[in-house]
Order: structure tokens, then C-alpha cells, then sequence
């Protein structure tokens, strides 16, 4: 987290279930190792002013993380909030931000559908996988998707585990949308009032994995089944509302490997957008707080429309990289050692 800020410390009834506010310029963070408990926090921060929110949560019938997302797609429950904080304004002990652990901004994340969204990107990674730069007429006429692991989430400042199966480990800057309320059959005209906020998504992939899955016709599986980095927060829709640009938002995206910037792009480059996306997924299906509707990779956001050989080759052990959103802070992931599982210990 950034020096300066701080936080407050709340002894959590649901201790997975914990983040931390910034009411105005809204960012939520899940966080542990504060002192003096140590334990995982929950609160409401204004500026520098800090609001316990145990009083506001205890009429909560269901879990906090549901309820708290909820919260971010409702004017009436955000006004509450909102009001709530003005009224207690300073309560309790703070803490510097400093000293916290972020952690994965959601406690469960229910399930990921990452989309294909952006062009510039579909029409490069084809020709880079040995294909036509063509683009299919079909990807115009509708948002595809694929379903990624939920449960090998990684969070800021994680060590990812290096695939002992591929030698071409490549990283792939993306925002994500958080869904924050049930909804099925949701038009494109409501579908953004079931943001409960965006993030910032690395969707890590095995190239030469995906390379032959793909010649098959169904996937990606493997390529992409072992991790996927989300954080370092989630950030309100209102934040970012004055910079809507077409169907994304004027926000420069870049990606640094090990302190060096590889690759820039704009969320504003977007095709589909995230309205368009979540009316496609909830076509007869149920989408619920807690499910990632990610954006796929910006052009140029991936090692594979870079060129290896322009970027110092694929992700190794040990490299450090730092996905940037404006607005929406920094991801940093560090990649581990490749160790094969099959190997005499």
C-alpha cells in the first residue's frame, strides 16, 4: 500500500471477509498483520479520518463480503454508508497502511469468466500463435469467454508457482469487473448497475501449452489452470466515472518486468465492454456477488504480442512483474521456481 495511508483495525466477526473503505475514492482491500492484534481489519476510511463500520454491520443477515458488495451497487445502502461515516466520524485507533499485508480484495471468488475483448490483441495473438491475423466474423457478433480456475487466486506481492509443464510462462494485463448483486437475463442497458467495482487482473499463461490446445479446438485448459492474480483493490464504478471514454475509461494500463516498462495500453481501446459482457454470461445463468468477469488482455499487454525476443524472452524465476491501472493501483506478482513434482526430492 501506499505510504500515508492509513487504516483502522476491527476485529472481524467474519475474519475472511475483510477490507478496507476509502469512502469519496472508493477502494476496497482485503489486509492482515496490522498491529497490534494482527488480525484482519475492516473499516471505513476518510481521508485520513477513520470509521469503524461494527455498528453498520451487525444488522448484516448475511455474509459481509455479499453485503459489502452489494452495498457498492445500491444508492440507497451507499447513501447509508456514507452517512453512517459522516456521523461517526473519527472512531477507534488507526494504523499506517504501510504495515498491512494486502491480500486477494475478495475472500471467494466464485467463478471467472474471462472474456476476448480487446482487438488489437485478438489480431496479434493469433498471427503470434502461427496464425491468421484475420479475425473471425464471429468474434464482431458476440463477447466469447472462457471459465478459469477460482481456486488458484493469487493476490498482491504473491510468489506464483512456475509450471514445471511449459517454458513459455507469460503473463496478461486485464481489468476485471466484480459482480456485486444476483441477476439473470440482465440487459446491456442495466448490466453496470451490477458492478460492484473493477480490478485489476493477470491472467497467467503457459504459451507453448496453449499453442497445441488451441490446434485442438477446445480451450485454453492447462495453459491457464494454474493461477490467476487479481488486486490490489477493488475500485467503486464512481471513481472512475469522469473518465468514460466510448465503451471503456481513459486509463493507461502498463505492464514492468523487474522495474522496466514492456508494454502500454488504454482501457478506452475496448470493444466489448463490460455491459456488453455481462449481459452475454447472464443469458439464462445466474451471476452472483463474487463473480470476475475479466476483460482479456489489452493490446500488447502479453509477452506473445510483444515477441520474446524484444522483452528479454519468457517469464523466468524470480522476475518481478507490475501491472499498473490508473486510478486502480499496482499488481506485483514475483515468479517462483520451477520444480517438477515428478522429480526425487
Amino acid at each position: 500500500m501506499q505510504q500515508g495511508q492509513r487504516i483502522f483495525v476491527l476485529r472481524a466477526v467474519e475474519p475472511l471477509c475483510t477490507c478496507y473503505l476509502k469512502v469519496g475514492t472508493v477502494k476496497i482491500v482485503r489486509c492482515k498483520n496490522v498491529p497490534p492484534d494482527r488480525i484482519e481489519t475492516f473499516a471505513v476510511v476518510e481521508g485520513y479520518n477513520i470509521i469503524t463500520l461494527t455498528d453498520f454491520l451487525r444488522r448484516v443477515p448475511y455474509g459481509w463480503e455479499s453485503y459489502l458488495l452489494e452495498t457498492l451497487t445500491s444508492d440507497w445502502l451507499s447513501d447509508q454508508l456514507h452517512d453512517y461515516a459522516r456521523q461517526r466520524r473519527i472512531t477507534g485507533k488507526s494504523y499506517p497502511a504501510s504495515e498491512a499485508v494486502p491480500l486477494v480484495p475478495l475472500a471467494y471468488v466464485r467463478s471467472i469468466r474471462d472474456f476476448y475483448a480487446f482487438e488489437a490483441h485478438v489480431k496479434t495473438a493469433r498471427q503470434q500463435r502461427g496464425g491468421s491475423s484475420r479475425i473471425p466474423s464471429e468474434w464482431y457478433e458476440l463477447p466469447a469467454f472462457y471459465y478459469s480456475n477460482p481456486s488458484v487466486i493469487f493476490g498482491p506481492d504473491d510468489v506464483i508457482p512456475y509450471p514445471y509443464y511449459t517454458d513459455a510462462l507469460d503473463f496478461e494485463l486485464e481489468v476485471a469487473a466484480v459482480i456485486g448483486k444476483q441477476g439473470i437475463n440482465i440487459s446491456v442497458e442495466d448490466a453496470e448497475s451490477y458492478i460492484a467495482g473493477y480490478t485489476i487482473l493477470n491472467d497467467w499463461t503457459a504459451r507453448d501449452v496453449q499453442k497445441k490446445e488451441m490446434a485442438i479446438g477446445l480451450g485454453p485448459a492447462k495453459a491457464k489452470d494454474f493461477a490467476t492474480s487479481i488486486g490490489p483493490y477493488i475500485v467503486t464504478r464512481d471513481t472512475l466515472a469522469n473518465f468514460r471514454n466510448g465503451k471503456g475509461f481513459d486509463l493507461i494500463m502498463t505492464a514492468k518486468r523487474n522495474g522496466e516498462e514492456i508494454s502500454r495500453g488504454n482501457w478506452r481501446d475496448i470493444h466489448w465492454s463490460f455491459s456488453e459482457m455481462i449481459a452475454y454470461a447472464s443469458q439464462d445463468v445466474m451471476l452472483n456477488p463474487g463473480d470476475v468477469i475479466g476483460s482479456g488482455t489489452v493490446g500488447s499487454g502479453c509477452i506473445l504480442e510483444l515477441g520474446p525476443d524484444n522483452v528479454g524472452g519468457w517469464l523466468q524465476p524470480g522476475d518481478v512483474i507490475e501491472l499498473e491501472i490508473e486510478r486502480m493501483g499496482v499488481l506485483r506478482n514475483t515468479i517462483g521456481e520451477k520444480r517438477d513434482p515428478r522429480a526425487p526430492q
